[in-house]
């Protein structure tokens, strides 16, 4: 096996060159054909006991060399890129050079690799402080969340809908005369003012008494997730058949003994007035520290690789992908939704990404510079914390080596963004 290296014209990019031993190739054909013989059929003998000369005759003799290629290449890449200090941010650009049974395996790749930072001034940074103080609305604010929460649903019997009722209801649209799937319903729950469904149902169903049968005429929005009803005008029947309203109860001592542990709506307030203190403080610090690292890559030099933030972009689509799909739709429903190309989608991610890119490879230099490290016994804590929050043994933790890696580099992370916050000069606002 060997590896050239040399530069190409791009700023942080590199052309490698492997050349892997023509045995250590056909051993990979020969384990690729052992692993899928039983897949071929050919004339003549038993399904998956053709022997591999046959095998390559009947398909032809570049049959296994792809699968062969992603046989060996892997691991063989990634231990050469370790051992040769190629620090690689992209996937690489394969181009084969010679790819034959018999013969040495050539081929580049093409890699972008980790920029030089130049940092600035990171100590010493001048920021304004964050703070956030608890008003007394701000209690009796979450004190009324809690109130709607054990309000009681009355039956309203004597008067129409208004606006902030919880209705029942059955419904069926139809578009152009036709009912369209996923339009009907019934015994449907629907508060007014949610804004839930498709503007203008809700204002039309106040008024309405109950038994009441009505045709409620809407539009679908121009960007809607179905094609066949964006921009449609639509009736829906809708039949009323109770009206409903949440009747808060009253904010004293005995609503605190319903909800908590105190007797007292005294008590319950100060409870409260700690929680959203402890809130605000770690709400505080949160924007303290993004303070501080934004005012570092003002002063820090990076020529990021398009790469890493191409990554970036891809990571950061995967996580909406995943939220969407606990919502039961998909991305390609979204962007049609939003009226969006996933290029214009992707564009949308691009300055966040740069932005944590950069954040990123300016947290690692400032480790480096500052000599900032992760003990074993730091991460074994971590790891306790951890089996113990999840009720998990510490030693199956302890033996996940890439769960080790990460809680490794998250430390380090944490300690950097201390290690600014303490040096930095936090301003009191006027």
């Amino acid at each position: 096996m060997s590896l050239k290296i040399e530069k190409t014209e791009q700023k942080n990019e590199l052309k490698l060159e492997f050349s892997i031993e023509a045995e250590k190739f056909d051993n990979a054909i020969k384990t690729v054909y052992e692993k899928n013989a039983k897949y071929f059929n050919i004339p003549g003998f038993r399904k998956g006991k053709a022997p591999m000369n046959i095998v390559e005759k009947y398909y032809g003799k570049e049959i296994f060399y792809e699968d062969a290629f992603n046989e060996i290449v892997p691991e063989i890449y990634d231990n050469e890129l370790k051992e040769n200090n190629v620090e690689a941010v992209s996937k690489p650009q394969i181009d084969i050079v010679q790819m034959e049974k018999g013969k040495d395996l050539i081929f580049t790749a093409i890699v972008q690799t980790k920029p030089e930072v130049k940092l600035g001034k990171y100590k010493g940074i001048e920021v304004e402080k964050v703070e956030y103080n608890v008003s007394d609305e701000d209690v009796e604010h979450e004190l009324g969340h809690m109130a709607e929460k054990n309000a009681r649903l009355i039956t309203i019997e004597d008067r129409p809908v208004e606006n902030g009722d919880i209705t029942v209801i059955d419904f069926e649209g139809f578009v152009d005369g036709k009912a369209f799937e996923g339009g009907k319903a019934e015994g449907h729950e629907l508060t007014i003012g949610s804004n839930t469904f498709i503007p203008g149902f809700e204002d039309q169903i106040i008024g309405m008494k109950i038994d009441e049968e009505k045709d409620i005429n809407v539009k679908f929005p121009e960007q809607y997730f179905s094609e066949e009803l964006a921009g449609k005008d639509a009736v829906f029947k809708v039949k009323l058949h109770e009206i409903k309203k949440k009747e808060l109860p009253a904010i004293d001592d005995e609503l605190a003994k319903d909800i908590s542990e105190f007797d007292t709506l005294a008590e319950l307030k100060a409870s409260i007035k700690e929680k959203i203190q402890k809130e605000n403080e770690t709400r505080a610090k949160y924007e303290t520290e993004d303070a501080v690292i934004k005012a570092v890559a003002e002063k820090t030099e990076i020529d990021i690789p398009s790469g890493m933030i191409d990554a970036e972009i891809e990571n950061n689509i995967k996580d909406v992908e995943n939220r969407l799909s606990y919502q039961g739709a998909t991305l390609d429903q979204y962007l049609k939704m939003m009226g969006k190309t996933m290029e214009e989608f992707k564009n949308e991610y691009k300055p966040q990404a740069e932005q944590t890119v950069k954040q990123r490879l300016i947290l690692d230099a400032v480790a480096i510079a500052e000599n900032i490290e992760v003990e074993e016994k730091e991460i074994d804590e971590k790891i306790k914390e951890m089996a113990e929050r999840y009720g998990k043994k510490e030693e199956e933790i302890k033996n996940n080596e890439q769960l080790r890696n990460y809680i490794k580099q998250n430390n380090k992370i944490e300690k950097t963004i201390a290690f600014l916050v303490d040096n930095a000069k936090l301003k009191t606002a006027k």
